[in-house]
């Protein structure tokens, strides 16, 4: 009698099951909250190793729109003679920057996605984007600190007898960041996804935020311009945004409905596309970088 062993093998359940893109829009942004983990370990490193060698740490937080804003109140202020609406200068700089500051900075680190992080991307699978949603969220950051040192001297201003006028404005500070983070983002993964085959726009990028700041509201009010120019600035999308926020907090600025719908139309065309242009390109890069 032979006695016989059978072996039965049981099909393994798989957890994850990764597929190819198939389409666009094919964008999968569930994918994010699953990685949420992920998004955040990127978020503490970003924040960490930006100053973790320097003297003066996260004060450059500080230190950097100080500096900027006395330079502009020098400048522009002293010198120019730019109007500022009648508010203090230094609030009215500090203000602008602020935000500005934000999407420049969430701009020029994600158009650097793929060439900085095509070490880890060719080794292993997550979802590439969730490197740079990490660097708009840590870039909230320094966001946070910057708006403590504007908020300071707005309180100084303020008790100093400033006609300063916040009113209902100011509940739209959240979805003024948002709109930002969505600008900065759409731009800075559609620059990085230009990147990986034209590899000088990159060097153009920093060049270009500079010259995109001067063409924006931050260092003079939308009001101090001519009718025809302000007509011509209305169509950049930061510029509603800037003026929302300011408007805000000092009470003074050009600023409406149908200019916050344009720029919140403009933000969100402008990440739908750079989300799908990136996962276009994240399928090929390496072959490329």
């Amino acid at each position: 009698m032979n006695n016989s062993i059978e072996t039965i093998k049981e099909e393994p359940e798989w957890t994850e099951i990764i597929t190819p893109r198939r389409g666009w829009f094919d964008l999968r942004l569930k994918e994010l909250w699953r990685y949420r983990d992920l998004i955040l370990l990127f978020v503490r490193r970003d924040f960490v190793t930006v100053y973790k060698q320097t003297i003066l740490g996260p004060l450059w937080y500080l230190i950097q729109p100080l500096m900027t804003s006395l330079v502009f109140l020098v400048v522009f202020k002293n010198i120019a003679n730019l109007s500022t609406d009648d508010q203090p200068a230094m609030l009215f700089y500090l203000c602008g920057i602020s935000i500005w500051e934000y999407f420049a900075r969430s701009l020029n680190t994600t158009s650097n996605t793929f060439i900085d992080n095509a070490n880890i991307f060719g080794k292993v699978y997550f979802p590439r984007l969730t490197v740079p949603v990490s660097v708009v969220i840590s870039n909230l950051i320094s966001f946070g600190i910057q708006f403590l040192l504007f908020l300071g001297f707005y309180a100084f201003f303020w008790f100093s007898g400033a006609d300063l006028r916040p009113n209902l404005w100011l509940l739209t500070t959240p979805y003024l960041l948002l709109l930002m983070a969505l600008l900065g983002l759409g731009l800075g993964i559609i620059v990085s996804s230009l990147t990986t085959k034209y590899r000088d726009l990159r060097f153009l990028v920093q060049f270009g935020i500079q010259l995109f700041m001067y063409a924006s509201p931050v260092i003079y009010p939308l009001s101090s311009l001519p009718e025809k120019y302000q007509q011509l600035m209305i169509f950049n999308p930061v510029a509603p945004i800037i003026e929302g926020f300011r408007y805000g907090f000092l009470g003074t600025g050009t600023i409406s409905i149908s200019m916050l719908a344009y720029s919140s139309l403009i933000a969100f065309v402008v990440f739908i596309f750079g989300v799908a242009l990136f996962n276009r390109v994240e399928k090929t890069f390496m072959d490329t970088v």
